[in-house]
């Protein structure tokens, strides 16, 4: 690798690490290549994204983004996305298939976190989920209205029977 594909893949680096909520660093040592496809597949579903990248560039791609506060060392597979909760879910979905693949830290919202807060962030409700929360919370006095006249109906109708 030349050092122009080096700074290419550094600043296409900086850019995704910019405007993600989460990066994600793992250990995916002894990981065959078609769990690691399983890995993607999981993280495509969530519109998150993995990458291997080489601990220097990825060093360097995250103090251009102004993410400090993270070791990187030994082998490392980085999973990113602009919603925190799906990229953690991601990750920790296929720890739990997959003994090899271990959770070191991350950068969540601005700060460092530890493999603790990500699994943290996974048990969370993702977007989809609390937008039927919030669907159920808001049909709630409808549905109560509708059943008290259906109710009401009922009686009226027994009442002139």
């Amino acid at each position: 690798m030349n050092k122009s594909q080096k700074s290419e893949i550094v600043s296409a680096l900086t850019t995704e690490f910019k405007s993600s909520a989460a990066v994600i660093m793992c250990d995916y040592r002894g990981l065959a290549v078609s769990e690691l496809e399983a890995l993607r597949k999981i993280a495509r579903e969530k519109d998150a994204k993995v990458q291997v990248v080489k601990n220097t560039l990825a060093t360097i791609a995250l103090n251009n983004a102004e993410m400090t506060g993270i070791e990187i060392k030994d082998t490392n597979i980085f999973i990113w996305g602009s919603d925190a909760i799906a990229a953690s879910k991601a990750a920790v979905d296929f720890a739990k298939a997959n003994d090899k693949f271990v959770i070191r830290t991350a950068y969540i919202d601005g700060q460092a976190a530890d493999e603790k807060k990500v699994r943290a962030f996974a048990t969370l409700p993702g977007r989809e989920e609390l937008l039927g929360m919030l669907a159920s919370v808001w049909m709630g006095p409808v549905r109560n209205f509708t059943i008290g006249l259906d109710a009401l109906k009922r009686k009226k109708e027994e009442e002139a029977a």
